[in-house]
């Protein structure tokens, strides 16, 4: 094999290998995916991943000029076509297949600064963050799904961004306590951390049950060979979400709800025969 081409086959075998230490539900999910498109959603996976443990758990290191370098690393590399960091490097190569518009790699890594300042959102900044952070992504793998058939993409573009907005909002409603005590972040506005309500937790999940509806519209209409996979990693989140519906606001507060890898196994099983049975619900 020829030295270029190894180290892309390695860049990306090494983004596969990191999602699957980091997600067993994600990594679950994108094994029901076309074999085509599984590389390139390993590489954003991983190069999403990486971004976010730079500003979430590297504490000993100045986060600020980590994020910088990687941001700089990022921009050469779309430029140049080339990485000495195999994620970056497989991560560039997959926006140049699939046409991924640096405006969302733009948004993404904004969202990502946003993180180095502990803070407590308003609505305005709270968007810009969902967007940036979690609607980009929807947009970036709607881009390797739909493969060049822009008018799907357009189509699909608000039910991608749905999704998105959906699991990363169960996110912060379940890790709701690590965020603000670890981070000094609370990320739903006008949610005051020491005097979380059920009142303020229901209107956080009739948002979140709003996403999830029009994302199931959108993913409905998915090519067969990402329809699957996207609907495993749909029915995982939306059962994180309904489980986090039972706990009160103080459980939330004071324990991280999980899902089991034995339970991840059942609900994989389950969904992937409503899949069969097209009870996509």
């Amino acid at each position: 094999m020829e030295g270029r081409l190894l180290y892309d086959t390695v860049s990306s075998e090494l983004s596969s290998l990191l999602t699957r230490h980091y997600s067993t539900s994600f990594s679950l999910g994108i094994r029901f995916l076309g074999k085509n498109l599984r590389p390139a959603i390993y590489a954003i996976y991983g190069f999403v991943r990486l971004a976010d443990e730079i500003v979430d758990t590297f504490h000993d290191q100045n986060k600020s000029v980590v994020l910088r370098e990687f941001i700089d690393e990022t921009e050469k590399a779309l430029e140049r076509g080339l990485s000495t960091n195999p994620i970056i490097h497989a991560f560039q190569q997959t926006v140049r297949k699939y046409q991924i518009e640096k405006e969302l790699i733009d948004a993404f890594l904004e969202s990502m600064a946003m993180d180095l300042e502990g803070r407590n959102y308003d609505h305005a900044l709270y968007q810009k963050y969902i967007y940036g952070s979690a609607e980009v992504v929807g947009l970036m793998c709607l881009r390797i799904f739909c493969n060049g058939d822009s008018r799907l993409y357009e189509e699909l573009k608000p039910a991608a961004q749905c999704l998105g907005a959906a699991f990363q909002k169960v996110n912060f409603l379940r890790d709701m306590r690590a965020d603000r005590e670890e981070r000094g972040r609370v990320y739903f506005p006008g949610v005051d951390f020491e005097k979380f309500t059920e009142r303020d937790k229901r209107i956080i999940e009739e948002d979140v049950a709003r996403d999830f509806n029009l994302a199931l519209e959108g993913l409905r209409r998915l090519p067969p060979d990402s329809r699957r996979g996207v609907y495993l990693a749909y029915r995982y989140y939306f059962k994180l979400f309904r489980k986090l519906r039972r706990y009160t606001p103080e459980r939330i507060l004071t324990r991280r709800v999980r899902i089991s890898n034995p339970l991840k196994l059942v609900i994989l099983l389950k969904s992937d025969l409503r899949y069969r049975l097209n009870l996509l619900s």
